[in-house]
């Protein structure tokens, strides 16, 4: 057990490495030293913006990394054990009793061929070893359960007669089927619109209430984020740059990073005339080679040529809270 680790650790990540090749050994990092933490009934953000390394962390711990993906080097830890290092039939377990996952396409992600019955129904008989009737059974009450109506009369639809919220509903009702202990929601919300967006994360946190399901929720909005988590993690670059509980995070962000997503989140109030919402500058993440330093220096107001010499070691500023910048009153 790593000392950051209690008993209540669900999952365990520390120090992944994860880089693209045809073969690992010239395999450039793209995750750089992540290290995150899940506990046992609560809800742990992952936010960043788009390339940061936020799906590839999560894939990681399903070992579904894209073809060329390889872990360089860390572990990934669930319940004390080493998923890196299950047999094929551990994994095949591991993947359908004990954590489940949502994608942020579930068009792509269900078979447009076959009926959404065909799917779950297949899904639930091999992750819980139970008859067909007894599956039909199961999959209707999860529909029930992720509030879709009529949900016999959807069983024999096709993934293109139903809306995208609807289909999120389905991928979400699949993934719980086995009541995993912990669900990854990959940008659950994506492409959804604001009404829909709502009533999925109610959903989500409704898993968590009545199943005590763990839930590492990928989004690139720091305002989904702060309504939903109990903790976060920010990322960018490959790096977590700042983490903590989330209230902490949000009100006292210690990363300049983490302020410019904190900025850019909407708000209720009307805005003056004339004011434009605050952008981060410079350079889009990814399209500079990483030199070493601070990744985000090249986009930060307050960089200094110190920050070429930053080795992104996380330090605590307050109990449970880190930050990658060690450098004090950038957050002021």
């Amino acid at each position: 057990m790593n000392d950051s680790q209690t008993p209540d650790t669900l999952l365990e990540i520390d120090d992944l490495r994860i880089g693209f090749a045809a073969k690992a050994k010239d395999a450039a990092a793209t995750v750089r030293g992540v290290s995150l933490s899940v506990r046992r009934g609560r809800i742990v953000g992952l936010v960043g913006e788009s390339g940061s390394g936020k799906s590839l962390t999560c894939r990681s711990i399903m070992r579904l990394l894209p073809e060329g993906g390889h872990v360089l080097s860390g572990s990934v830890a669930f319940e004390g054990e080493d998923v890196l290092g299950m047999s094929r039939r551990e994994l095949l377990e591991f993947r359908s009793t004990r954590v489940g996952m949502i994608f942020q396409d579930p068009f792509s992600s269900l078979n447009p061929t076959r009926r959404i019955g065909a799917q779950m129904t297949e899904a639930l008989r091999a992750s819980l070893g139970i008859s067909e009737k007894d599956a039909v059974q199961r999959a209707v009450s999860l529909l029930d359960e992720v509030d879709i109506p009529a949900p016999s009369d959807k069983l024999r639809m096709y993934p293109h007669e139903l809306s995208g919220g609807m289909r999120q509903r389905v991928m979400l009702a699949i993934a719980m089927g086995a009541r995993p202990r912990l669900l990854i929601a990959d940008e659950p919300t994506t492409a959804l619109d604001t009404t829909t967006q709502a009533q999925i994360l109610r959903l989500l946190r409704r898993v968590r209430d009545e199943n005590g399901t763990s839930i590492l929720l990928v989004s690139h909005d720091f305002g989904v984020i702060a309504e939903m988590c109990d903790e976060v993690a920010v990322m960018y670059d490959g790096f977590v740059v700042e983490s903590g509980p989330v209230e902490e995070v949000y009100l006292r962000p210690q990363h300049p990073y983490t302020r410019a997503l904190i900025a850019s989140v909407p708000t209720l109030t009307v805005p003056e005339r004339g004011y434009r919402r605050p952008t981060i500058p410079g350079p889009p993440l990814g399209t500079t080679a990483y030199e070493g330093g601070c990744p985000f220096s090249p986009r930060c107001p307050l960089a200094r040529p110190a920050c070429a010499d930053v080795p992104m070691t996380l330090l605590p500023v307050a109990p449970a809270h880190v930050t990658a910048c060690p450098f004090e009153g950038v957050h002021a």
